[in-house]
């Protein structure tokens, strides 16, 4: 495949936010009475706000109404966003901004594709803002992955085919909205946990174009 563009998730891909996502869910669950694991918190990769608060009362056998469940999805959201105002660029995850760089270089344009509602707060901690053509976030998207919405309206934005994109993910459902996209899909984490995506790595740390190029084509 020619690749013209490539999309990223934001959470374990360019950056570690899955650890204050996880302090702020706990603090909701413990209020509630309902104990939250660090294994729990794999549920809730990938999905939006309201669906991984539903998962954490699924979790306690809990059954809220609609304007409560608002409330406290919004008390959560306070909680993580006073840890990520604090986020500086040093947590940018090792080799990735390099990685950016060089595929800009080398005319391919990219896109931010996140559930996140604060994905334009956190690349701006992180000062890359002005790397991503396109960012698709938690407020321009109604669908929740595995649909492939955050990743076509990307490549709209981009105005490339989804045949020429490709996508990284870490999460599941962010592997399977690729794949329901048409595009390409390296995971980045754990092989065990993304055996759909059509290459794995563990990390940016290295990683560069050429071996994009030859895991595509292997792929093929």
């Amino acid at each position: 495949m020619e690749i013209k563009a490539c999309l990223f998730d934001l959470d374990g891909v360019i950056v570690d936010t899955a650890k204050y996502h996880y302090l702020a869910w706990q603090q909701l669950a413990n209020g509630l009475g309902i104990s939250f694991t660090e294994e729990h918190n794999e549920l809730l990769k990938g999905v939006s706000r309201m669906r991984s608060l539903d998962i954490i009362l699924e979790l306690g056998n809990t059954t809220l109404a609609d304007d409560e469940k608002m409330k406290l999805a919004t008390q959560k959201n306070e909680v993580y966003l006073s840890y990520i105002q604090r986020m500086k660029d040093d947590e940018l995850l090792p080799g990735v901004k390099e990685f950016i760089e060089e595929i800009r270089n080398k005319g391919i344009v990219v896109a931010l594709g996140s559930a996140s509602k604060n994905a334009r707060l956190i690349l701006k901690q992180l000062h890359i803002e002005e790397l991503f053509d396109a960012i698709i976030d938690g407020n321009e998207v109604t669908k929740a992955k595995p649909d492939p919405e955050v990743f076509l309206k990307g490549a709209e934005a981009l105005q490339v085919q989804s045949r020429s994109c490709v996508v990284f993910e870490d999460a599941i459902a962010g592997v399977e909205a690729a794949k329901n996209a048409g595009m390409a899909c390296i995971g980045v984490g754990d092989p065990k946990n993304l055996s759909e995506a059509d290459q794995v790595i563990s990390g940016f740390e290295g990683f560069n174009l050429k071996q994009l190029a030859t895991f595509l084509s292997d792929k093929n």
